[in-house]
């Protein structure tokens, strides 16, 4: 892309006399104002942009303001920029495929009549699809999701309808969300949004802008539509023109939503997909349940590095780049974004991936047979979609054609394997393959190909219908071999009697301004000048020679250039004939395409089983409600992967009344947040259906991951770093359930250290007590690791937490340098002291300072789990000891002080309502601190 960046030594010259450019100034000044839409302007050779978007373009693509031109004089002067189809190209990518925040629009005409051709947006690619993906690969499918959210006293709901333009999908979903709306931040990562469209009223009320937020983290476009496009009237007969199939079935699953039926119409209206008569009967619609997959938020996928980033440093860094080693073009590539945004549920579904997997990783000759015949597998998606929209040539029906050839080969592979799955495989590729390619569904397509198109002519990159194929195109054929026939004989008759060798120096050439002529060198001429000016028609004298022709050698070929215009008219009515009846096939080639990249990602998930440095492993998979959760010799695939590492694996043993709520201490940079994502990732992995970077693995099913690992200052929302930790885990406290995986690194660190304290001991009570669901929470409140010690002190302590569990990544002090070693180990038990101050060392602190520090920390250090519950330890510089009894009273109140916060509408209220209701809630706590020591220390 930066080579294209680089164009603007190449800008091409815009130029318009006084008269076009007056029009055109008239014309731009009656388009709308939108602040989103980048327009272009086609000049047929280039495009132009002006305004605003030409200083957009100017500063974004060709970091420079030098090549702008003033179109016009004086106050009516308008910016404008130059744009080749390169680089037109580059933009368009950009905009449609990068970002999320601007539209595209493209405008042909000439002086003042210009008309809008062309529209896109991130979501809606189709008019684009052409410059897109002509020189590259589609690398997902986006989806436009429509929203119509109601806002009630006793909860919100969310009415969701979605279109996926390039699989002629509809579908609607409904349900209950928060107010953080973390269910429908799950469905818009799972379908892979990137453009929705909301009601324009009310937008602005406090509950639209945490729908906003909400929006904005998944780099989602908002498209704001009256709210009179959500609609319902003449739904149903809307659909029925669209998708397949009759009416009641569509009558009978619309009638079970309130709201996701306006969501769709609006949808309708904004894709306008009745306008197209080719998407009439082409589509399915379904509906979307999110109890079918893991559920998945952006905070997840970021924290998880599920998807590659532009930041990346190389591939691997995300497990998508790591996990892509797909062979078809483009197909198998959208098929992980997929699976990789909805892992599975159902343990029989998962453990078939994982059959399929195995069998794959066992037998290399099968997998390296069939992962060379997908490498010769077009995007059999793409090209179908081209042939139902009516954009397919005889170009892309030959590809679909060499596609279907190669899988006989792929049919042989798999019938040729015997291992343990080969019922499975049989049942599940090699029938349904056996099927495709029947007779009647691919082998009639393979005939009509072969019939109808000039194969032979593929070899020199000419896709020609073969004249065998049609009587009339025959004829016309044998007429324009005799002409051509005629002409040679001609051509060698001349060139005896002008006593010149044929070829060497009277040679035939045919152009579009002459047709057939002669031509003979300039040195040549003199010899036969006489003739020349007697029986010959001299046409042209340049540089490379004289060009003349006769009488003969001009009906010849006017003749010959008539029956050419004839065959080529003809060649056009069969090329579209031929294209109108390869679209029949659309549904094979639709149930193929599904078929061969879900075998692709299979082979892909195998590949790197069997390449990675180290071994992976199939994992026990078992219910939710069933079973722990079990790492043996863990790794971090992503992280292995890079040249510079060394892994060192660990264990994670979160085991069901045992260790299920682990708290893991230790210093920085010492592996606890690289750990606890690892143990998200091998999950995650398992759920897709691949093996995982571990010696063993037993999984219990998780139907959510939640995490919080960091949080970046939010301030253009008015959210500092702190408020966004606690909305980030307020919304774990809201959606997570027993059956989750919470993952927690660093709480409580943007506030006051006992404040931070005391939110982070009510959480991880809450989290243990309530929602019961595993959890690794990573920490530097070490007198968190209190908690653990209530399990063994029943008598002293007036809870049991028989779930939680210390561990602590370890690390060596030399005694006689004080040098810190990281051993990057996870172990069990809570870390006996903090080491922050050797990293400070590390990062070469002034020594006076580390001195200062050291000091100040003896003074205070006076910290050992046991004595919040024993009061064994006297004469502290600060006490610390609490009745057990007193704690459990104050925890349980802080947890209730912590829930009522995280119930604040925050996002809705401005500063003063904020401060007014945290005041409110301070001052109750504050109130029963009277009676309660533990809760006094906060104060």
């Amino acid at each position: 892309m930066d080579d294209n960046f680089q164009e603007c030594n190449k800008l091409p010259e815009f130029k318009l006399d006084s008269k076009q450019a007056q029009g055109f100034l008239s014309f731009f000044k009656t388009l709308p104002i939108d602040s989103r839409a980048v327009r272009f302007f086609d000049r047929r050779d280039y495009y132009t942009a002006h305004g605003e978007n030409a200083t957009f373009i100017a500063k974004t693509y060709y970091h420079t303001t030098t090549v702008m031109r003033q179109l016009g004089n004086g106050s009516d002067a308008l910016s404008s920029v130059s744009v080749s189809k390169n680089m037109f190209e580059t933009i368009a990518r950009d905009l449609l495929l990068e970002r999320t925040d601007h539209t595209m629009e493209v405008y042909e005409g000439s002086g003042s009549n210009w008309r809008l051709v062309r529209t896109g947006s991130p979501g809606n690619l189709g008019s684009f699809e052409d410059v897109l993906f002509a020189n590259y690969e589609m690398q997902e499918a986006p989806a436009v999701v429509a929203i119509l959210p109601s806002f009630r006293e006793t909860g919100y709901t969310v009415g969701l309808g979605y279109v996926d333009l390039t699989k002629r999908m509809l579908g609607l979903s409904e349900f209950i969300d928060d107010s953080h709306f973390t269910n429908l931040e799950s469905a818009l990562v799972a379908l892979g949004c990137k453009e929705c469209l909301l009601p324009i009223e009310g937008s602005k009320s406090g509950d639209n802008r945490t729908l906003h937020d909400a929006l904005s983290r998944c780099g989602v476009m908002v498209t704001e539509r009256k709210k009179a496009e959500f609609r319902t009237r003449d739904l149903v007969e809307d659909l029925t023109r669209l998708v397949k199939g009759a009416s009641q079935p569509i009558r009978d699953l619309i009638s079970g939503f309130e709201f996701a039926t306006g969501a769709l119409g609006a949808l309708l209206s904004y894709a306008e997909l009745l306008a197209d008569e080719t998407n009439y009967g082409n589509y399915t619609i379904q509906k979307y349940n999110l109890s079918n997959y893991m559920r998945l938020d952006s905070a997840a996928m970021r924290a998880l590095n599920v998807l590659e980033n532009k930041t990346d440093a190389n591939k691997n860094f995300s497990l998508f780049g790591l996990m892509n080693r797909t062979c078809t073009a483009g197909m198998g590539h959208r098929l992980l974004h997929r699976w990789l945004k909805q892992p599975l549920l159902d343990v029989k579904e998962i453990n078939t991936r994982l059959d399929f997997v195995q069998a794959f990783a066992e037998d290399p000759a099968l997998r390296q047979d069939l992962r060379q015949h997908l490498k010769r597998i077009s995007d059999i998606e793409r090209l179908t979609h081209n042939l139902e929209r009516k954009r397919a040539g005889l170009q892309h029906v030959v590809k679909l054609y060499q596609s279907s050839v190669r899988l006989p080969y792929i049919k042989i592979a798999l019938q040729n394997y015997e291992g343990q799955f080969s019922i499975l495989m049989k049942e599940r590729y090699f029938n349904e393959l056996e099927s495709l390619t029947a007779d009647d569904k691919l082998g009639k397509f393979i005939a009509l190909v072969e019939t109808a198109v000039d194969l032979d002519q593929l070899e020199i990159g000419e896709y020609m219908i073969s004249p065998a194929y049609d009587s009339e195109l025959s004829k016309l054929k044998d007429e324009q071999e005799m002409l051509e026939g005629e002409i040679h004989t001609l051509h060698k008759q001349t060139a005896n009697d002008l006593d010149l060798p044929m070829d060497k120096a009277l040679k035939l050439d045919r152009g579009t301004q002459f047709g057939h002529v002669f031509r003979i060198t300039k040195k040549e001429e003199p010899k036969i000048r006489k003739k020349l000016s007697t029986q010959f028609i001299v046409l042209e004298t340049r540089k490379d020679g004289v060009k003349f022709t006769n009488t003969k050698l001009k009906k010849l070929g006017d003749q010959y250039q008539k029956i050419i215009e004839e065959y080529k008219t003809r060649q056009r009515h069969l090329v579209n004939k031929v294209v109108e009846t390869s679209a029949s096939f659309a549904e094979v080639f639709e149930s193929l395409a599904v078929l061969l990249s879900e075998l692709d990602v299979l082979l892909s998930f195998a590949d790197l089983v069997t390449s990675c440095p180290a071994p992976y492993t199939r994992p026990d998979i078992t219910p939710s409600d069933e079973g722990d959760i079990v790492l043996e010799g863990s790794r971090h695939p992503c992280v292995e992967a890079q040249d510079w590492v060394n892994f060192i694996p660990n264990d994670c043993k979160l085991v069901r009344e045992e260790s299920w709520f682990q708290i893991i201490t230790g210093p920085n940079m010492g592996g606890k947040s690289t750990f606890i994502r690892q143990v998200g990732v091998n999950i995650l992995m398992a759920q897709i259906g691949c093996y995982v970077p571990c010696d063993k693995a037993t999984i219990s099913v998780r139907d959510c991951i939640f995490a919080r690992v960091g949080a970046g200052d939010c301030q253009l929302r008015g959210v500092s770093t702190f408020m966004q930790e606690m909305l980030e885990t307020a919304s774990i406290l809201k959606g997570a359930t027993d059956k989750s995986l919470i993952i927690i690194d660093e709480l409580g660190r943007g506030t006051s250290t006992y404040d931070g304290f005391g939110l982070a001991w009510a959480i991880c009570e809450h989290i243990v007590e309530v929602i019961k669901a595993p959890t690794l929470f990573a920490t530097h409140f070490h007198e968190l690791t209190a908690l653990a010690c209530k399990n063994s002190d029943k008598e002293t302590s007036g809870k049991q937490f028989a779930s939680i569990a210390n561990y602590h990544v370890s690390a060596h002090i030399d005694a006689s340098s004080r040098k810190l070693t990281m051993l990057y180990k996870v172990e069990p038990g809570a870390c006996d002291q903090s080491f922050g101050i050797h990293v400070a060392e590390f990062a070469n602190f002034p020594e006076s300072v580390v001195s200062l520090a050291r000091e100040k920390a003896a003074e205070l250090e006076d910290f050992s789990p046991a004595e919040i519950l024993t009061n064994e330890k006297k004469g502290s510089k600060r006490k610390r000891e609490h009745d057990p009894d007193d704690m459990s009273r104050g925890a349980a109140r802080a947890r209730q002080f912590l829930k009522a916060f995280a119930d604040l509408p925050l996002e809705s209220m401005d500063m003063k309502e904020a401060l007014q209701e945290v005041t409110k809630l301070k001052d109750g706590l504050e109130r029963d601190a009277v009676d309660c020591k533990w809760l006094q220390q906060f104060f």
